[in-house]
């Protein structure tokens, strides 16, 4: 997994980027653009798994970069992903997927209604 940080700036009509701690810089018309540039820059480098990008202005003329290779695939680490142990066959196969445990009842709430504070919106 490889993180590209960037710190990108504008002079006039064009955004410049240069990476944080390296070699790789990029400038465009406009943010789109350079996050683009920037992130084809990042592939040439590393093309070793997926790609996530991140673009935080800081103040209007300045702004962070982040581009992220490889790591998952997007979230698959983060809660509730596909059961472990081979339950999600790649290829077919045939097997069912288990059945989903049945979901819990919720207890219907009651409304308030406006009556119910002592004061109306429309009164």
């Amino acid at each position: 997994m490889g993180v590209f940080t960037f710190v990108c700036r504008s002079s006039g009509t064009e955004w410049s980027a240069k990476q944080l701690a390296g070699d790789l810089e990029a400038s465009a018309a406009s943010t789109f653009d350079l996050q683009r540039r920037l992130v084809h820059a990042v592939l040439g480098v590393d093309s070793s798994g997926g790609v996530q990008s991140s673009f935080s202005l800081v103040s209007p003329s300045s702004a962070v970069f982040q581009v992220i290779i490889g790591g998952g695939g997007g979230g698959a680490f983060i809660g509730g992903g596909a059961p472990s142990g081979g339950a999600v066959a790649a290829g077919g196969g045939g097997a069912a997927a288990p059945e989903a445990p049945p979901a819990e009842e919720k207890k219907e709430e009651k409304e308030e209604s406006d009556e119910d504070m002592g004061f109306s919106l429309f009164d």
